[in-house]
Parts: C-alpha cells; sequence; structure tokens
C-alpha cells in the first residue's frame, strides 16, 4: 500500500429557544351605600372557616435522584483473526526495494502492509486509520510501519513509481497525496495527464516525470516485490498485514489496530 498526506474538514451546531408570557386581566366591581332598612337588621356573625374544606398543605417535590455518575464501560474491542504465520525475520530481510519505514526501527511491533495505490480499501486505511495510528504508535516509537509495493494494474505501478522517485524524504507524502486523490487519477481517462498534474505539486518536471515512469528497472522492482510477497507470505490482497509473525488480510479500524498493537506491547 501506499501513504500520502492529507486530510480534514470541522462542522458546528446551533440551538435555540422558546419563551411563553401568560396575561391576567381584573375587573373593576361596583358596591351601592346601604339601605336604611338594612342597617337596622344586626349582621349575621360571620360562621367559621370550614376547616375541612382547608387546602391540604403542599407534598414536598420528590427529591432529585442522584445522577448515576459510574461511566459506561468501553466497548470491547475484538482482536483482528489472523490468518496465520510468518516468518518475520524473512520478512525483513532486505528485498528488490529499500525498506522506507515511519517510526522508531527498534521498536517493539512492526507493521509491514502490502498495498496497491489503486485499492480503495488502501486509501481508507491510510486516510482514516493511519494518522491516528501514527500519533499514538508510530511517533512515540512503539511501533514502525512499512509500506510495500503490491500493484495489481499498471496505474497502481506508476502511482508506486512516482512516489519512490519522490524522494525517500517525500516518498510517504507522496503516497497519501496519491491515495487522498485516487478518484481523479485511478480511475480517469488520461491517468498519466492526472497523476502528472498531481506530481507538479510534488516537485516533478515534465521531464522528470517521463523519467520516472519509463524507469524499467524500478518498474521491475516494483512487481518484484509483489511476486516476492505473493509466493513467500501468501499475500493475495490488499490491504494485507504482517505483524510480528501474524498475517491479517483487510482494512482495520484505529479502535482494531490499537487493541491489536496494545496486545503486542
Amino acid at each position: 500500500m501506499t501513504n500520502l498526506l492529507s486530510r480534514r474538514t470541522l462542522l458546528a451546531t446551533a440551538a435555540t429557544g422558546a419563551l411563553a408570557f401568560a396575561l391576567v386581566g381584573c375587573n373593576d366591581t361596583k358596591t351601592e351605600a346601604a339601605k336604611p332598612a338594612d342597617a337596622a337588621k344586626a349582621p349575621e356573625p360571620a360562621k367559621p372557616a370550614d376547616t375541612a374544606a382547608a387546602a391540604d398543605p403542599a407534598k414536598p417535590a420528590d427529591a432529585a435522584k442522584p445522577a448515576d455518575t459510574a461511566a459506561a464501560p468501553a466497548a470491547k474491542v475484538d482482536l483482528p483473526v489472523s490468518e496465520g504465520d510468518v516468518d518475520m525475520a524473512k520478512v525483513l530481510q532486505p528485498g528488490p526495494l529499500k525498506d522506507i519505514f515511519i517510526g522508531n526501527a527498534d521498536a517493539k511491533v512492526t507493521i509491514v502492509e502490502y498495498a496497491s495505490m489503486t485499492c480503495p480499501h488502501c486509501a481508507s486505511f491510510h486516510e482514516n486509520t493511519l494518522p491516528a495510528i501514527t500519533e499514538k504508535y508510530l511517533n512515540t516509537g512503539k511501533a514502525r510501519l512499512v509500506l510495500r509495493e503490491f500493484p495489481f494494474d499498471p496505474r497502481a505501478a506508476a502511482a508506486f513509481m512516482l512516489a519512490r522517485c519522490a524522494g525517500d524524504d517525500k516518498y510517504y507524502a507522496m503516497v497519501s497525496a496519491l491515495f487522498q486523490q485516487q478518484d481523479n487519477w485511478a480511475a480517469a481517462e488520461d491517468a498519466k495527464a492526472a497523476l502528472l498534474q498531481l506530481s507538479r505539486l510534488a516537485g516533478f518536471s515534465q521531464e522528470s516525470f517521463e523519467k520516472c515512469l519509463s524507469d524499467q528497472d524500478l518498474l521491475n522492482k516494483v512487481n518484484a516485490v509483489r511476486e516476492q510477497a505473493a509466493k513467500d507470505f501468501g499475500v493475495e490482497s490488499t490491504p494485507t498485514f504482517l505483524i510480528n509473525g501474524k498475517k491479517y488480510a483487510g482494512a482495520m479500524t484505529v479502535d482494531q489496530m490499537s487493541a491489536l498493537i496494545d496486545s503486542l506491547l
């Protein structure tokens, strides 16, 4: 698989509230003067208030139940299922092309990834999973990642060649850019023109672009990496990861790869 630069966008939300008001109206009452006949009569004594009809005392409000402060346990992440064992010593022997890795060469966990530049699942891994894994494990020296070529078609091979020609220090940046722009060149009617446009952003000229893609020795080595992976390590699809002696096929989420790496530390 290949890596390349990349990424992302933020969203914001807003909420509104409404207020309601109640109005109460009052009516004036008019009283007449007492007639003389009425004044001769002694007023009737006021009746004592009917205590039985007194309003019940207000019941105290129910005490608010304390919020459940216990944090919900984190969902358990199942470890990816291994497809078998591989000899990591043999995997890490020098091959047709020099390994370029991210992380510490002496890291406890070594991840060898085989990818195709035209593989959508590989692009998804590099865009959605690898950035978090890089920050959490590769940049902290806990793990290292080696990307190796496993092109399924001439366009993927050409993209890998351009990443190699960009130089060791720009290799992963070029891989990242190619994965991010995969839809723009992998299925383009004129893939060469699309790749040239992208390559110019990485510093290629028309001449250096043509020279890279006409390098038959480099193309042979890219294909040799793929052939060795299939023959010696049983790689059949992309992405495939060889991690500390185990083989895993298929892209992983951040949680899945994190759980796997954590289990090896």
